[in-house]
């Protein structure tokens, strides 16, 4: 497996990938994604395919510094359970800690077993009582 971490000209690696994505990746969005300092996606591949992905964000707060949000994380159902997931997040992870961040999180439903066992197979600790809030702008 290579994990690539992807940079401003790399836009048609990502539309490549386009199938791991829940739709189409835009070409417009993904240039001005992959130039955005602070945002980052990486690519799994294996045999030089697509496998999967993991996608973070750089925030950051006056009282607490930087923070990695992992925003996103596929894998293709033909790589999973072959530790492409858990490879990604841990890249992410790495990541975040060379680029001064002091943590990193990512939101899931309770009841996705699958990503909470990646996220805490790669270290990470569930909050207790957490609740999400969603705003939808059209």
């Amino acid at each position: 497996m290579e994990l690539r971490v992807l940079q401003s000209g790399d836009e048609m690696l990502v539309l490549a990938a386009s199938r791991l994505f829940d739709g189409p990746a835009r070409l417009g969005v993904t240039r001005s994604f992959l130039a955005h300092p602070g945002y980052h996606l990486i690519l799994a591949y294996v045999d030089d395919r697509p496998a999967g992905f993991v996608s973070g964000i750089e925030l950051s707060h006056p009282d607490k510094g930087a923070e990695m949000l992992l925003y996103e994380l596929g894998v293709d159902e033909t790589y999973r359970h072959r530790g492409v997931a858990r490879s990604l997040v841990e890249r992410l992870g790495t990541l975040a800690r060379t680029a001064g961040c002091t943590g990193m999180w990512a939101v899931t439903g309770e009841g996705n077993r699958a990503a909470r066992a990646t996220y805490e197979a790669a270290g990470a600790v569930p909050e207790p009582a957490q609740v999400v809030e969603a705003w939808t702008f059209t």
